[in-house]
Order: structure tokens, then C-alpha cells, then sequence
């Protein structure tokens, strides 16, 4: 690599990285707002909020690198041409193919770090924030029990505890369950502490009352039994009363669990062809990437030097770069449906680069041998 093949490479470089960290940051905020209700409902610290949110960001940076890396080729070299650097770079026997060739290289490398995200780490982190979000909704807000605050486990349980002690020990314990249907339960207790099991949070309420409301059954009216007691064990997890294990979607699965998933777990044809297009998805997304930025480059290196044609330059880029994007959206939208339309994933991820290369080898400027040489001043 010469010194000009460095220069350009660190130019590209520090605008792929301001570019897809400012995007990746922007993208975590709006996202991570829906994850507010969550925190404040179940009384987390902003450090576990931080640390849930932030595995969201791996498949953020999968979605936008590719989509980064076309903005910061097409700037990138729009602004050394509008500096006239391209010029005197031209005019000092660089060919064009010489002066693509790091923004080749960085949209290869954008390639690979695609292909490790999609293949090992985004689903790794998806599979953890959907784990540690089912945690909390469903286990953990045993745990995370306020005082002087009526916590909700779920639809059908209530605890209350009036105050902490600095040990742990809650004082004042009101639980209502309505987890057996037709029988309700209140319990108050004078103190208590939670324990983790395997199975989940449990409660252990000490001198306490328990209270129980029988239906009218027959001739028998509806009646209240009550129940004293020095010692009872709640369990406070929803998991344990007959709920549904949760779910792995298909960003949580490998690509052969995609492509050949397991016959026992009962999927439905819809899933099959789902888990296929998220598959060929996952594969050939990464090639966007150098595809965007040989896309770029036919945009900003090839017509006649403008000395105010950079602004046009820009909004033809974008208009093509959205342009694609939209392709993209509608390709993985019916191979989902219909599984007879994967080729258009992988036409939309390599055709634009191949046509760009086309356009770039016969635009005028962009010789096939070396340049003709520059005429000696008279």
C-alpha cells in the first residue's frame, strides 16, 4: 500500500467509524426508549438498563455498517474532489482504479466484520437480551420487589412489602394470588425474606394470616377460611406455574438450525420459510457492504469534473443508496413469504456491485490503461 493508499484509507476509515458510531448511537436511543416502561415498572438500576440495551447493538451494527460504508465512500471522495486533491492526484499519473482501490479494500473489510457479526455475535447477544428481558418480566421482579409499592408479577400476583430493612428483610407483606382460578388468596405477614432457587424467587412469610375465598358450590355459600401460620413459602416465579417456556426467534439461531431446524419443535410451514429467508439474509447481507461502496464510487468518480457538482453528486448517491435499501426491504419481505424469491436477496446484496463496475469500466474518465500523459506547461 503507497502513502496516497494510506492517506485515502485513513480518510475513509475515520469517516466509516464517525458515521457508524454516531448512527449506531442515534439507533440505541430510539430503540432503547421502548425499554424505559420495563426499567421503571420493575425498579432497575441505569446500569442494567445500559447493559440490556447496549447487546442490542451488535445487530444495530450489522444493519448500518453496510449502509455507513456507501455514505462514507460517497463523501469521502466528493469532498477530495470538490478540494481538488482527486485532480492533482489524477494529474500526477494515478489512475482511477488506483484511487477506488481503498475504498475497495475498506468496503472488504466492512464485508468480513458483517460476516462475524451475523454469523457468531449477533446471535450470541440476541440470545442473551432476549433472556435477560424474559428474566426480568417473568423471574427476577421477585427480586426487585420496592417498598411501599404494590409490585406486579404477571396479571395474577401482587406482593406488597411496607418497608426494607438494611439486611433484606421486608416488614409488612400483603401477597394476593390469583393464580388458581376461582380461589383467591390474600396473605398478610408481619415480615419476610426472598430467597433464588432454581426454580425462581420465592418468598418466605413469617407470622402471618392466610385468607382464602371458596365459590358458592350447590347449596353451599361462598365462604372465607382463614389461616394463621409462624412460617410460609411463596413461590413468586410465573415460569413455575404452568407457563409457556419462552421462545428463540430466528435472529437467536445458528445458520444450520436455520436451514435444517429441528422436526420436534413443531414449526409451521410460515416459520420454515421465515428461518430460510433469515438465513440467506444473514449470508448475504455482508456482500452489501463492498457492493455499496463500488456503488459510491461509480457515483462520485465517474462524469466530468464540476467545479460545483458536488451537491449533485450527493443527492444522486443518496437517491440510488436509498433506492436500494428498498430493493433490499422488498427482497427479504418475499423470500419470507415465499421461499421461490431467495435469488432476489442475493441478486440486491451482488448485482448493484457488478453494475457499478460495468458502469465504471466504460464512463468516460475511467481508462483501462494508464492515463495519457499530462502536456508540459508551454
Amino acid at each position: 500500500m503507497t502513502r496516497i493508499d494510506r492517506y485515502l484509507f485513513r480518510q475513509l476509515a475515520a469517516a466509516l467509524i464517525a458515521v457508524t458510531v454516531g448512527l449506531a448511537a442515534l439507533v440505541w436511543l430510539t430503540q432503547s426508549l421502548r425499554f424505559i416502561e420495563l426499567v421503571l415498572d420493575r425498579g432497575l438500576s441505569l446500569l442494567v438498563f445500559i447493559k440490556l440495551t447496549s447487546l442490542m447493538l451488535p445487530n444495530f451494527f450489522a444493519i448500518i455498517l453496510p449502509i455507513t460504508t456507501f455514505v462514507a465512500v460517497l463523501f469521502t471522495y466528493v469532498r477530495l474532489a470538490a478540494d481538488r486533491e482527486l485532480v492533482v492526484m489524477r494529474a500526477a499519473g494515478l489512475s482511477q482504479w488506483r484511487l477506488a482501490r481503498p475504498a475497495v479494500l475498506l468496503g472488504a473489510l466492512a464485508t468480513g466484520l458483517c460476516l462475524l457479526l451475523n454469523l457468531w455475535l449477533v446471535p450470541l447477544s440476541h440470545t442473551a437480551f432476549r433472556q435477560w428481558q424474559f428474566e426480568i418480566r417473568n423471574q427476577l421482579v421477585g427480586v426487585l420487589l420496592q417498598e411501599g409499592v404494590f409490585s406486579q408479577v404477571g396479571d395474577d400476583l401482587t406482593v406488597y412489602a411496607r418497608y426494607r430493612d438494611p439486611d433484606g428483610t421486608l416488614r409488612g407483606i400483603l401477597v394476593h394470588d390469583q393464580r388458581d382460578a376461582g380461589a383467591p388468596v390474600t396473605i398478610l405477614a408481619e415480615a419476610g425474606r426472598i430467597t433464588t432457587t432454581p426454580t425462581g424467587p420465592r418468598v418466605t412469610l413469617i407470622n402471618g394470616v392466610r385468607q382464602q375465598v371458596e365459590a358458592a358450590r350447590g347449596e353451599v355459600p361462598m365462604r372465607l377460611n382463614t389461616l394463621s401460620f409462624t412460617e410460609n413459602s411463596i413461590d413468586l416465579a410465573r415460569a413455575g406455574r404452568g407457563e409457556e417456556a419462552r421462545s428463540r426467534d430466528s435472529r437467536e439461531r445458528s445458520i444450520r438450525e436455520l436451514l435444517d431446524p429441528d422436526p420436534a419443535e413443531g414449526f409451521r410451514d410460515r416459520d420454515l420459510r421465515r428461518f430460510r429467508a433469515e438465513a440467506h439474509q444473514r449470508l448475504s447481507s455482508p456482500l452489501t457492504a463492498v457492493s455499496f461502496a463500488l456503488v459510491a464510487l461509480a457515483v462520485a468518480l465517474t462524469g466530468q469534473f464540476r467545479r460545483h457538482g458536488g451537491g449533485l453528486r450527493i443527492a444522486v448517491g443518496i437517491g440510488i443508496g436509498v433506492g436500494l435499501l428498498a430493493a433490499g426491504l422488498s427482497a427479504g419481505n418475499l423470500a419470507a413469504r415465499d421461499n421461490a424469491f431467495v435469488s432476489l436477496i442475493w441478486a440486491q446484496a451482488i448485482l448493484p456491485g457488478i453494475v457499478a463496475v460495468w458502469w465504471m469500466l466504460g464512463a468516460p474518465g475511467w481508462p483501462r490503461g494508464a492515463p495519457p500523459p499530462v502536456p508540459a506547461a508551454p
